[in-house]
């Protein structure tokens, strides 16, 4: 959520980088300028009644003054005290008026991201890796998988419906050794503290992270009014919401390893082949909570704690620089990882990484204090896929796979494995 005084103060840079997301600034700006003069209205006649209240009290602690006097005092303190009263509630209607649009309405852009109005319009910053020449046509991921008898997507439908997966035998070791694998690296190397947290939270809590009110239809909900996490970045933000952390206690590095659920409801006509978009997939998250001078270099410092992984697995990826028109809802700056696959000649994204400034601390309260008896103000959160989990398993069946159909465990993962080296059709 953003400040709405900011709003107010700055109604052209408001206008402008909301509609840098193709949003109509003008008509939001207008909005909100609109309810704040309300707000503003409500507490001048608010402060007058009061004030007038005030000063009429007085009238009963002043000696000699008439019965009929005091009786016209107490009707119009009465009258008074009514009128106060609907000030206030104008005052909440104008404020919760403020936040529920604000709460609606997506970050903006830091100003060194490139204005575009979809993916088409992403800068590559550059590319790690050189894909692998086959002598034999390649398979999709999911193709491999079933004919190593690793994946079954027949029997999850069975189980559960469209957009699930089981994984079996050495695929489910597989998978399990890739998160072991990023969790080691991220905790050992990259110097993150693990997380296990709640894959249940509350309302409250995917408010806080910007889940909703704006993605509820992609949410599973229970009858309780608790949400399965759409990412382990929403618990693991909120661990310190309602906070006033120490500066000298930032930054605050986390990973979490976590089953995802997302019901995907804006997927319609895309790309749901094999592990590519699941309702219930496995996910190792990068969150950050820092001080707004060093955001931008953890973001960057991010950024290479995912390639980390995906290089030392051997998997060719391209960084890009996400424009406005595919920047994801709370973010200020994003950046995507996409990994190659060889079966269709093009990237996949494994990882987005993202720099939500004050964005998600001010909608859940997390603060820090900069020095000692200066203002408290909002830290700045960060949050990133280091990475997927299915989409990193896909990326090693479809960029280790062989001619006659084994699958090659990266070395990196051998020791996770058991010592397996190589998948093998049943």
């Amino acid at each position: 959520m953003l400040d709405p005084k900011n709003i107010v103060n700055n109604r052209e840079l408001a206008i402008e980088r909301w509609s840098a997301r193709g949003l109509d600034g003008v008509a939001i700006v207008t909005e909100l300028v609109q309810l704040d003069e309300q707000r503003k209205k409500a507490i001048l006649a608010h402060d007058a009644a009061k004030h007038r209240q005030s000063e009429l009290s007085e009238v009963f602690k002043t000696k000699g003054v008439s019965p009929a006097a005091l009786a016209e005092a107490r009707v119009t303190l009465k009258s008074l005290s009514d009128a106060i009263k609907e000030h206030a509630d104008a005052i909440k209607a104008a404020e919760d008026g403020i936040r529920g649009r604000l709460l609606e309405l997506p970050n903006w852009p830091q100003n060194s991201v490139p204005v575009g109005k979809d993916s088409s319009e992403n800068v590559e910053v550059r590319r790690w890796g050189t894909p692998r020449a086959l002598d034999f046509e390649a398979k999709g991921h999911d193709e491999v998988g079933v004919r190593l008898g690793i994946l079954d997507f027949e029997q999850a439908s069975r189980i559960s419906g469209s957009g699930f997966a089981v994984y079996r035998g050495a695929g489910a070791r597989l998978e399990r050794a890739l998160m072991m694998f990023m969790l080691d690296v991220h905790t050992e190397i990259h110097g993150f503290t693990e997380i296990y947290g709640p894959y249940l939270v509350t309302r409250e809590t995917m408010e806080g992270t910007g889940q909703l009110p704006k993605f509820e239809d992609d949410a599973f909900k229970t009858t309780d009014d608790l949400f399965l996490i759409p990412t382990s970045e929403v618990s693991v933000t909120n661990l310190h919401r309602g906070e006033l952390l120490a500066a000298e206690d930032l930054p605050k590095r986390y990973t979490a390893y976590s089953s995802c659920f997302r019901r995907e409801a804006g997927s319609y006509g895309k790309d749901v082949k094999g592990l590519t978009r699941l309702h219930q997939f496995q996910k190792v998250e990068m969150v950050k909570l820092t001080t707004p001078e060093t955001s931008d270099a953890e973001l960057e410092s991010m950024v290479a704690c995912a390639g980390s992984i995906l290089e030392r697995l051997g998997l060719p990826y391209r960084v890009l620089l996400l424009c406005t028109g595919d920047m994801g809802f709370s973010s200020a700056k994003t950046y995507d990882l996409e990994v190659w696959l060889p079966s269709t000649q093009a990237f996949r994204e494994v990882s987005s990484c993202s720099n939500c400034e004050s964005f998600q601390a001010r909608r859940a309260s997390i603060r820090y204090r900069p020095a000692a008896g200066e203002k408290p103000e909002f830290v700045h959160t960060l949050n990133g896929s280091g990475l997927a989990v299915g989409r990193t398993l896909m990326a090693i069946l479809d960029n280790y796979q062989q001619a006659d159909g084994s699958v090659v465990i990266p070395p990196a993962l051998r020791p996770y494995m058991g010592g397996l080296d190589v998948l093998r059709p049943a």
